[in-house]
């Protein structure tokens, strides 16, 4: 190994004095070779260090500079705004703090589920609002289409402000408490805190200010109805609109509106629920008075979401119209809700005076079990029942090749001619079962190929269009 370092080869004639000289050189460049690596890498390794200690020091003189900085402005902020829930939250109406029981909070958010949507391409809309002032506490959500406001009876309001929480985690944590839980939500500017007397929750929250505005109730209010006339009113025509029909019109509720009428009108075009009753308007005005839009077209949806909301049958509810949308408020809540677009169908029409037509008197209990018996053998295939009303009973049968026959009687105060008619079971099953058993139902027939009406006593009508007979 050594003769790579030889200046020179050794040979046969330099002798073993020339080969002990070679091999003395030798080494002698090697000693140098590795004192001066060994020189070299210290100087590089020294550099480094010095360098690594000189930024430490500036690192440290600027973050000492910054936590100073920190500490004055915390200090100054403590003094403009000695509240410790949020130093910066009166500054941008975030900084809340509300103490409530369980159960109001609980029902307050199982009416706002209704209305926040599980997924959305604005995912702010998926949180419900907590605002708080000194009186009152309200929860709102909305989807754009519909939204709701409800206030939160027995909060105690200790920082005023307005927060974003999670809707579906927050009902989870308000559910699963003991009942007469008592919570302390506030905000500390980085999150929304939910305690109770054993339990803390943190839940990450978003800017209050990017939630839509949810329309409160104007003072200006034209309509008034009782709590039970407009949960007649939902019951009795929702089921009759169609939400998946290319016309929008017909998934909604038409509700007009004269001085002291309401008229509810559903259909899917092959039925039409109508329900009529009493209302008032503000300083008792005249129809030409009216808003020109006293003919809104609600979505069914909300509808519904307004029947869920009568909790309270003393409390009135009242209506007011804009022009593109509608609030309804009753006890706690403010429902709103965009209205449908489109040309409703003109309805009265379906309604026609028809002296000649035979009236039969019907409870709306045994003809419910006799129809649902009935339509027991019936198919997609295969749907229709044939309705004959004969001399003292009406008979009801139905058929279809996978299931057979089925053949009902029932009786009834009819002594006219016979009169057969097919209908869907489905459509006289809905008209019968929003009734008390013993409601006391008038069905008029003229022939098998006109439309079968039925009616009651308290304004409510009813329009089923026959099937094709075999």
């Amino acid at each position: 190994m050594l003769r790579v370092f030889l200046p020179f080869p050794a040979s046969r004639k330099t002798g073993a004095v020339g080969n002990a000289v070679s091999v003395g050189l030798g080494l002698l460049l090697l000693l140098l070779f590795s004192a001066s690596y060994f020189y070299f890498s210290f100087r590089v390794m020294s550099s480094s260090k010095k360098g690594e200690e000189r930024r430490g020091i500036s690192d440290g003189r600027a973050s000492g500079r910054v936590g100073a900085w920190r500490l004055v402005k915390k200090s100054r902020l403590a003094e403009e705004n000695p509240n410790p829930i949020d130093p910066v939250g009166k500054e941008n109406g975030l900084a809340m703090k509300v103490r409530c029981t369980r159960e109001p909070l609980l029902a307050a958010l199982q009416s706002a589920a209704a209305v926040v949507p599980t997924r959305s391409p604005k995912p702010v809309l998926t949180n419900v609002k907590l605002e708080a002032n000194n009186t009152a506490a309200v929860l709102s959500a909305t989807d754009l289409e519909v939204g709701i406001r409800i206030e939160i009876e027995g909060v105690e309001t200790a920082a005023s402000g307005a927060v974003l929480l999670p809707s579906t985690r927050l009902a989870a944590i308000v559910r699963e408490s003991a009942a007469g839980t008592v919570f302390d939500i506030y905000t500390d500017g980085t999150a929304a805190v939910i305690k109770g007397p054993r339990s803390e929750f943190r839940l990450p929250v978003e800017d209050a200010l990017e939630f839509p505005a949810v329309a409160t109730f104007p003072a200006d209010a034209c309509f008034a109805l009782t709590t039970r006339l407009m949960r007649e009113l939902v019951k009795r025509t929702v089921f009759a609109t169609d939400s998946e029909s290319s016309r929008f019109a017909l998934g909604g509720v038409l509700l007009e509106f004269t001085q002291k009428m309401i008229t509810a009108v559903g259909t899917d075009g092959r039925r039409l629920a109508r329900m009529q009753g009493p209302i008032t308007t503000k300083n008792n005005e005249t129809d030409a008075a009216l808003p020109s839009d006293a003919q809104p077209i609600v979505p069914a949806r909300a509808m519904q979401l307004i029947d869920r909301c009568l909790n309270n049958d003393e409390a009135p509810v009242w209506v007011a119209l804009r022009a593109n949308e509608i609030l309804v408020h009753t006890g706690q809540t403010t429902i709103s809700a965009r209205l449908v677009e489109g040309r409703f169908p003109r309805w009265r029409d379906v309604f026609p005076e028809r002296p000649d037509a035979a009236h039969v008197p019907l409870v709306a209990g045994p003809m419910l079990a006799a129809v649902r018996q009935a339509a027991i053998v019936t198919s997609e295939q295969s749907k229709g029942v044939d309705f004959t009303f004969e001399s003292g009973q009406l008979v009801l049968a139905g058929r279809s090749a996978e299931s057979g026959e089925s053949r009902i009687e029932l009786p009834i105060d009819y002594t006219g001619a016979t009169v057969k008619i097919k209908m869907d079971p489905r459509f006289m099953s809905d008209f019968l079962r929003v009734l008390e058993g013993g409601t006391s139902v008038s069905v008029e027939i003229t022939d098998g190929q006109s439309a079968c009406v039925c009616r009651t006593e308290d304004g409510y009508g009813y329009v089923i269009m026959p099937l094709a007979a075999d």
